[in-house]
């Protein structure tokens, strides 16, 4: 509870909105790791120096003293007063990285070692079997049911850069490994500069969403430009549908049927009286929802490549026939929220 608390109070306080500075109230510091032997060193000094009533002792227990108060000092000044500025992708896909820039400025070029700490809390479903024993395994396959569990599979990774210029750009790269919402980790951005002894550290929390397209399922299909001979050119795919009798079987879609996925039979249309090709999810050769967008988004990227219009007919939206960025971006994002 306290520490779901703590967190809450982290995000308000570090949530990022727009381009700022760190001021003094915006970075931590606190005693690192080794730092922690190296004030039991002080202590030790400390009581030999007194017990004994040696000088030297006493002495050099003031001098590490002096270097671990210096020490917050120096961590502190490695992230204060830099301008933070982040920048991420539109839209991402599955299993390809998803970028997010940091990009850095500070007003006079002295060198910084920052590291950036990144924790994924993947989510992973595993079953759990409720047998008991390896000899009973056989026997109670049957009865025993299998249930599943959410385990959070925590990736931690650190990045370290050294920023000794006056602007710099840090790429921090994400593989999504599922469609839909996705939200960037917490960022943290520490320094312990320059003996280790203390951490000094800030925290970026995107507060946008961002969304994740669908893998791309190839389906063995190309969309390639020929000559117009009033003929269809059977490299010019316009979409797959079920197998009637009477069909050639030239025209049939042996790859799916090898699979197991039905009879589907190809059509062609010459690519020159073609305006515009629709990508129509009912039309997919395949009866997983999954599947059928990742076919939709192949059909998508082999549309782009050539820079034919197309259009993509989803069961709740519909996009205009168009070709291009802005529309590729936008037909990820309804695949992504379908």
């Amino acid at each position: 509870m306290l520490r779901q608390r703590f967190e809450k109070w982290l995000h308000l306080r570090f949530r990022y909105t727009s381009i700022r500075t760190l001021k003094q109230n915006e970075v931590l510091v606190f005693i690192y790791q080794q730092g922690f032997l190296y004030l039991v060193l002080i202590l030790i000094t400390f009581i030999a120096g007194i017990n004994y009533a040696n000088n030297l002792i006493l002495a050099f227990c003031f001098l590490i003293s002096a270097i671990l108060c210096i020490s917050f000092y120096l961590s502190f000044k490695q992230l204060h007063a830099v301008t933070i500025q982040v920048i991420a992708d539109e839209v991402g896909r599955v299993n390809e990285a998803f970028t997010v820039k940091v990009i850095l400025q500070q007003a006079k070029a002295t060198p910084k070692f920052l590291n950036f700490k990144i924790k994924e809390i993947e989510q992973v479903d595993s079953q759990i079997s409720t047998d008991l024993t390896e000899t009973s395994v056989s026997s109670q396959r049957s009865k025993s049911k299998p249930f599943k569990s959410n385990i959070k599979k925590i990736d931690e990774r650190i990045q370290s850069e050294l920023f000794a210029e006056k602007q710099k750009i840090v790429e921090l790269k994400f593989i999504p490994k599922q469609r839909g919402e996705f939200k960037v980790p917490a960022i943290q951005i520490f320094s312990t500069y320059p003996l280790g002894l203390v951490r000094a550290w800030t925290y970026i929390y995107l507060t946008e969403s961002y969304w994740i397209a669908p893998e791309a399922k190839p389906l063995a299909l190309n969309f390639n430009h020929s000559s117009n001979t009033g003929e269809p050119d059977y490299d010019e795919f316009k979409e797959l549908r079920n197998f009637k009798l009477g069909d050639s079987l030239q025209s049939i879609s042996w790859k799916h049927a090898s699979r197991g996925q039905g009879l589907f039979v190809k059509q062609f249309e010459d690519l020159v009286d073609a305006h515009a090709v629709y990508i129509d999810y009912a039309k997919m050769p395949s009866a997983d929802h999954e599947e059928k967008l990742c076919f939709m988004m192949e059909l998508v990227d082999q549309c782009e490549q050539v820079q034919m219009p197309y259009c993509v007919i989803l069961p709740y939206a519909q996009t205009e026939n168009g070709v291009g960025l802005s529309h590729y971006n936008h037909v990820k994002i309804l695949l992504a929220q379908a």
